[in-house]
C-alpha cells in the first residue's frame, strides 16, 4: 500500500483488503450484542455498557475541553507527545493521532489503528454526531428510546469512527462502506481490535456506485439511518486555499488524503447525491442524515428539500472549542417528527429561514401554587371526549398521547359529522366519520411540568406531514384550558 510504512507482508498478514459479506447487510446475527465493550482494564474505571443507562455518561464527555495533563497522567503514551508546557502541538500528527486514540481507549474502551495518510478523526466531532442521531431516533419513535437500531455510515474512512462508537453507545449495527481500499482494510482491522465483527459490516464500494448499497443487501434488507461526512471541498485548490485562511482550530483533524476531502461539487453535490437515491427508496430508511463543514451548504440543502416537497427534516449545528463549527441535517419521508432541540438545534433569531417548523408549542402557564389535579383532570375530560384514533394518558409521568385522523375537534368536522348521521338515518349505513381513517394525520403529546416557580401545559408533534392541523389543535386546546388560568 503507498504511504503506508508498514511491510508489505505485514499488512497481508493483519489485514485483508478486500472485506467479506458473510450475512445480510443490515441484520446482526444472534449474538450481535457480545463482545468486548464495557469490560473493566486492570486499574482503570471502564466506560458503562451500550444502553440508555449509559446516556448520561456520553451526554457529559467533552462538555468541556479535555484536560491534557490529566489525559497525560492516565495514558503513558499520551505523555510522550504532551509539551512540557502542557499543551499539545496541533501541526504534529503524530500528537493528533495519539490524542484521538487516547480519547477512544479512556472514554469508549476502544483500541485504534490508523496510517499516517489517512483522516485522524478529532473524536469530540464525531462523538456529538452519534448524541444526535440517538436523539434524532429517540424522538421520532413511540417505542422505548434504547430500540435495536442499523445504520448504514457512507464513506466510514480508515478509523470506521462512527461505527465504534454507535455501538459503544447503543444496541446498534452498521453496514460501513468506502471506496477507498487502504481505508477499508484498516477499517477491518479496527473492527477486529475491538472484537465487533459481528456488529459492523464493510462494505467495498466504487466512486460510480450508489451510495447506499441496495444492490448488495437483498431483498429483506433493514436499514433505519444513513451517516456520512462527505469530502468538503471540489478541487485540491479549494482544499489549499481554505486551508491557508485560517488558523489551525484545537481538535482538528489529521492530514487527509484527497480521496477522503475532495470531490466533484464538493459536500453539496455529494449530499445531493444521497438526496436523489432516497427520493427513491423514500420511507425504505426512515432517516438520512450527513454532517457538513459549510453553513452555505446547509442552506442551500435545505433549499433542495423544500424544493422536493420534504417538510420533515432536521438540522443542527456542533460547536467544539472556541473555533470549530460543524452542522448536520437530517430529512426523514416518514411522519414521526422529531423534538424540538433536535430539528431546530440553531439560534432560531439567526437562521429562522431554514428551520422546520416548530413542534412544540405553549399551552398554559399556571404559577406553582396552583393545584396539577384539576388541569390534568381539565385535559383529560377534553380530550377523551374527541373522536380520536387513541388517547392514553399516563398519570404518574402527566403526560398524554394521541393520534388523530381528522381535525375532529373543529366545528366543521361536527357539522359534517351531524350531517352525515343524518343522511344516513333509516339504514344501516355507518357513517364515515365514525369510522376513522387508520390513517394518522396527527400523532401528538401533551405534558404538564411542575417547576418550582410555575406549572407548564405544552403540545409536542409527534407525528404527522400537516403543520396547520398541529396548530388548529393547539388553538383548541388553549380555548378550552383558558378557564383554568381565569380560575382563582
Amino acid at each position: 500500500m503507498a504511504g503506508n510504512k508498514r511491510k508489505a507482508s505485514d499488512d497481508a498478514a493483519e489485514m485483508s483488503s478486500q472485506p467479506r459479506n458473510e450475512r445480510p447487510l443490515g441484520e446482526p446475527t444472534a449474538d450481535s450484542e457480545s463482545n468486548t465493550l464495557g469490560r473493566s482494564k486492570p486499574g482503570r474505571p471502564s466506560p458503562p455498557a451500550p444502553g440508555v443507562a449509559a446516556d448520561g455518561y456520553f451526554r457529559q464527555l467533552y462538555a468541556t475541553e479535555p484536560d491534557f495533563k490529566q489525559l497525560a497522567r492516565r495514558d503513558p503514551q499520551f505523555a510522550v507527545v504532551l509539551q512540557s508546557n502542557g499543551q499539545l502541538d496541533f501541526s504534529d500528527p503524530a500528537a493528533t493521532m495519539q490524542l484521538t486514540k487516547t480519547l477512544l481507549d479512556l472514554d469508549f474502551g476502544l483500541k485504534l489503528d490508523l496510517p499516517g495518510d489517512r483522516l485522524c478523526p478529532p473524536v469530540p466531532n464525531r462523538h456529538n454526531y452519534i448524541l444526535w442521531l440517538k436523539e434524532l431516533m429517540d424522538s421520532t419513535s413511540y417505542e422505548k428510546p434504547g430500540r435495536k437500531l442499523c445504520g448504514l455510515d457512507i464513506g466510514t474512512g480508515a478509523s470506521c469512527i462512527y461505527p465504534l462508537l454507535g455501538v459503544t453507545q447503543r444496541p446498534w449495527c452498521f453496514v460501513a462502506t468506502d471506496i477507498d481500499t487502504k481505508n477499508l482494510s484498516y477499517a477491518e482491522r479496527n473492527i477486529r481490535l475491538n472484537g465487533l465483527q459481528d456488529r459492523i459490516q464493510l462494505v467495498s464500494r466504487s466512486a460510480e456506485d450508489p451510495l447506499i448499497p441496495v444492490t448488495d443487501m437483498g431483498s429483506d434488507w433493514t436499514i433505519d439511518f444513513v451517516m456520512m461526512n462527505p469530502p468538503f471541498y471540489d478541487s485540491e485548490e479549494d482544499m489549499l486555499s481554505s486551508a491557508n485562511k485560517k488558523a489551525r482550530p484545537p481538535m482538528s483533524a489529521c492530514t487527509g488524503a484527497p480521496v477522503e476531502m475532495v470531490c466533484d461539487g464538493g459536500e453539496v453535490a455529494h449530499v445531493g447525491r444521497l438526496l436523489r437515491e432516497s427520493l427513491v427508496l423514500q420511507d425504505r430508511i426512515q432517516w438520512y442524515t450527513s454532517m457538513l463543514g459549510k453553513l452555505t451548504s446547509l442552506e442551500t440543502l435545505v433549499e433542495q428539500l423544500r424544493h422536493h416537497g420534504i417538510d420533515n427534516y432536521a438540522v443542527t449545528e456542533f460547536v467544539q472549542g472556541k473555533k470549530t463549527r460543524r452542522w448536520a441535517l437530517g430529512w426523514s419521508f416518514g411522519p414521526m417528527r422529531p423534538s424540538e432541540h433536535v430539528a431546530r438545534g440553531m439560534k432560531a433569531s439567526l437562521w429562522r429561514k431554514i428551520l422546520p417548523p416548530s413542534v412544540t408549542a405553549e399551552l398554559l402557564v399556571l404559577p406553582a401554587d396552583r393545584p396539577v389535579n384539576p388541569l390534568t383532570s381539565r385535559i383529560q375530560e377534553v380530550l377523551g371526549a374527541l373522536e380520536l384514533m387513541s388517547w392514553i394518558w399516563e398519570p404518574e409521568a402527566a403526560k398524554g398521547f394521541g393520534r388523530a385522523g381528522e381535525n375532529v375537534w373543529s366545528r366543521a368536522w361536527r357539522r359534517k359529522k351531524l350531517r352525515e348521521q343524518h343522511e344516513g338515518q333509516g339504514n344501516d349505513a355507518r357513517s364515515s366519520i365514525t369510522t376513522v381513517s387508520e390513517d394518522c394525520r396527527l400523532g401528538f403529546e401533551v405534558t404538564v411540568a411542575v417547576g418550582r416557580s410555575e406549572t407548564r401545559v405544552n403540545l409536542h408533534w409527534r407525528e404527522g406531514h400537516d403543520a396547520l392541523i398541529f396548530e388548529s389543535l393547539c388553538g383548541f386546546l388553549q380555548r378550552k384550558l383558558k378557564d383554568i388560568n381565569e380560575d382563582k
